[in-house]
């Protein structure tokens, strides 16, 4: 693994890192691909979860093997652990270190998908209790009324998700506005979501999207009721999520790692004798090989094809 095939795979490095860490029951497994080429240049299978220890040897090992190569990094992706900072400093001091946006993201959006929830709730609460049964003349115009509060409640429920979507088609703008008319605060989640899209513009640096965050975040703290379930927008790993911005290779996902793992995810459902630590690194392992040479056997195939028409 430290010879031939780290010469393959390295052959073309593109200088960018992705590493992560996936668990299998009582095992963890680190994983370093290179995140413009997918190619996963080196693997670690724990028998237990890591720690910083553990990061710092892995990817010291990696490091030696680039440096040997001569070879260096210029940027590296994670998601939003608090496994990898301080190992990455050390290791690579001065080195973009990018938070995968997607992770950052799906935080900021369970907040204001539970900031919404928790709007409905207070909506529910101020809904007056009707008398059971059907209601007599004097009372239909309050059934009605009760009927219509609760409808709101259960659209805002049904359409929650157009308060996060990244983008909305002119139908999906009118139905949003009909769903906040009277509801400032519940228009504002929508506004928010709006300017956190815009942080992750690529036709701006980090240090505008930075001025623009802090425009952000002053605006969230006047939000009295709702500031504490917006908590998210507060990480530090918001502002590492906009390093990319300054480096148009630096990737700005770790989906180059996370997809050997989703890939590794997939052979556990159906294999399932590998349970142990030295299935795990035997599987991971082949998986390797096959992912390298893909190229070259699908290059293999169309040759084949094309001869075997040509003899036909």
């Amino acid at each position: 693994m430290q010879t031939e095939y780290l010469d393959e795979a390295l052959r073309d490095f593109s200088g960018y890192l992705a590493v992560d860490e996936v668990y299998d029951g009582p095992f963890g497994i680190l994983s370093a691909v290179d995140n413009r080429r997918y190619n996963r240049l080196a693997f670690r299978v724990l028998d237990r979860a890591p720690t910083h220890d553990h990061i710092r040897s892995f990817l010291g090992d990696l490091k030696a093997e680039l440096d040997k190569r001569r070879l260096a990094v210029q940027g590296i992706t994670t998601d939003g652990s608090n496994l990898y900072p301080t190992p990455l400093r050390e290791l690579w001091p001065g080195v973009p270190h990018q938070v995968c946006r997607f992770h950052v993201l799906r935080d900021i959006i369970k907040a204001v998908l539970h900031a919404l929830a928790k709007v409905r709730k207070e909506l529910t609460a101020q809904i007056p209790k009707g008398k059971r049964g059907r209601p007599s003349k004097q009372d239909r115009a309050k059934a009605r009324r009760i009927a219509r509060q609760k409808k709101r409640v259960a659209d805002l429920f049904e359409h929650r998700h157009l308060f996060v979507r990244r983008r909305l088609t002119p139908g999906q703008k009118k139905e949003l506005q009909r769903l906040t008319r009277g509801l400032p605060q519940v228009r504002s989640l929508r506004e928010i979501m709006d300017e956190v899209y815009r942080l992750f513009d690529r036709r701006c640096k980090s240090a505008t999207a930075l001025k623009r965050l802090a425009k952000l975040r002053s605006r969230v703290k006047r939000f009295k009721r709702l500031g504490k379930a917006l908590e998210p927008l507060k990480s530090p790993n918001l502002e590492k999520a906009l390093v990319y911005l300054d480096d148009r290779l630096l990737g700005s996902t770790s989906n180059a790692v996370e997809r050997a793992n989703r890939r590794f995810r997939k052979a556990q459902k159906s294999i399932y004798s590998v349970r142990t630590k030295r299935h795990l690194e035997q599987r991971i392992a082949l998986d390797m090989f096959r992912e390298l040479w893909a190229s070259r056997r699908v290059g293999t195939l169309k040759v084949l094809h094309l001869a075997r028409s040509d003899s036909s």
